[in-house]
């Protein structure tokens, strides 16, 4: 049975997982399913959930945490995957969505008299610039495509601590340079809310314990349209459109670029490419029927794994 675009894997203590395939592409064609992952931090796996893990066949794991976050919670992994660190926020002031994230795990309490007044939304919105122009953002993004374009590197998964917004641009970017929809993009970004929000539930408790109000984490722990659009807002301004952020910002090549199209776009068969254009000229035979990129029936998500999850973020090594 073939999940619907954006559908999650469900794998104890690894919530958000999801395969970036299945969106459909302006030239008729889909991105390919099984290329590409995205998830939250390889840190908090049972037995179970890492024979799950093991099961993707994944080569590489490219893991776009800083330093501390990455000694904090160190990937575990299974034998044979590649980790690869790529580090967006090596060189960026402040590191706000990534620190604001261990704060709230050890001491919610403490940080959110920062989030007051629409604060934590803001600077997370402002930390998409850095993750989008700073020099060890464009570094890293760089050496992430640069491998992805290399067969021997996937199938690949690439994260972050929460997989929202490191990934989430990172995920985004390539999907608008293979040709999905803006409207899809933000879709599959947004679904973040859905998949991740749940297994953050025991750091929104512990603020609501301590009497304050929980709905003042919900800008920085999950994700909103206006912190991806700031990205790509700095991309265009800076680099004018999706290619231009690929080549001139990037540095890749048009081989390298031609190569990311070629193995994440699988071209649509001839009798699908005769129904677009059918659909197109309104000519299209009795019985025809355009259907949405996403099942409108999705089952029931899967109990997640709430407190291996948000345990294993408040754990912080000394």
């Amino acid at each position: 049975m073939t999940l619907p675009s954006g559908a999650p894997l469900h794998i104890a203590g690894l919530p958000n997982l999801r395969d970036i395939g299945g969106w459909p592409t302006g030239d008729g064609g889909r991105v390919r399913r099984g290329m590409l992952y995205r998830s939250v931090q390889v840190a908090n796996l049972d037995d179970d959930g890492a024979t799950a893990f093991a099961a993707l066949g994944l080569r590489t794991v490219f893991d776009l945490r800083t330093g501390a976050e990455r000694a904090a919670q160190p990937d575990v992994l299974p034998q044979g995957t590649t980790h690869v660190v790529v580090d967006v926020l090596a060189d960026a002031m402040g590191e706000f969505g990534a620190q604001a994230l261990q704060d709230l795990a050890t001491d919610p309490a403490r940080l959110v008299p920062m989030l007051a007044d629409g604060a934590g939304a803001r600077q997370l919105a402002e930390s998409y610039r850095q993750i989008v122009g700073s020099e060890s953002g464009l570094a890293a993004y760089r050496r992430l495509y640069t491998d992805l374009a290399d067969p021997q590197a996937r199938p690949a998964l690439i994260h972050c601590t929460t997989g929202k917004d490191r990934t989430g641009w990172g995920t985004a970017v390539l999907l608008t340079l293979l040709g999905v929809s803006d409207d899809d993009v933000m879709r599959d970004y947004l679904l973040t809310n859905d998949e991740l929000l749940p297994a953050l539930a025991p750091i929104f408790d512990r603020v609501a314990a301590a009497g304050a109000d929980p709905e003042l984490l919900r800008p920085v722990l999950g994700v909103r349209r206006e912190y991806l659009e700031t990205g790509f807002d700095e991309m265009t301004s800076r680099f004018g459109d999706v290619e231009g952020y690929f080549r001139s910002g990037l540095g890749l090549d048009e081989a390298t670029v031609a190569a990311l199209k070629d193995a994440f776009v699988e071209p649509a068969a001839p009798s699908s490419m005769r129904h677009e254009a059918q659909l197109r000229d309104g000519t299209e035979t009795d019985g025809g029927e355009r259907h949405s990129c996403r099942s409108q029936g999705q089952p029931a998500h899967h109990r997640t794994d709430r407190s291996r999850f948000a345990a294993g973020l408040a754990h912080r090594r000394r």
